[in-house]
């Protein structure tokens, strides 16, 4: 356990970050399962801007690299263009 002051707030803050950011992947990665099982194509073309919107905070926040949420949104991208 840490003795300083600072460093049990600095515990306390990456805590609630680490909590944060969990959330944010997990929902990440459950919007981008259910648009790669998507059959719709109009329903698959709503959660891709979901997915998109998801991908671009979570690369804002640095959860993940900006080129890991291009990347993802370009393969999304094509794949949404082969439903129907």
């Amino acid at each position: 356990m840490p003795s300083h002051k600072s460093c049990k707030k600095r515990m306390r803050t990456s805590n609630d970050e680490r909590l944060r950011n969990r959330a944010i992947s997990s929902q990440m990665r459950k919007t981008i399962k259910e648009l790669r099982t998507e059959t719709d194509k109009e329903k698959a073309q709503v959660k891709y801007r979901e997915a998109a919107s998801l991908l671009d905070r979570a690369a804002q926040r640095h959860i993940i690299h900006k080129k890991n949420a291009d990347r993802n949104k370009s393969r999304l991208a094509l794949l949404v263009g082969k439903v129907g």
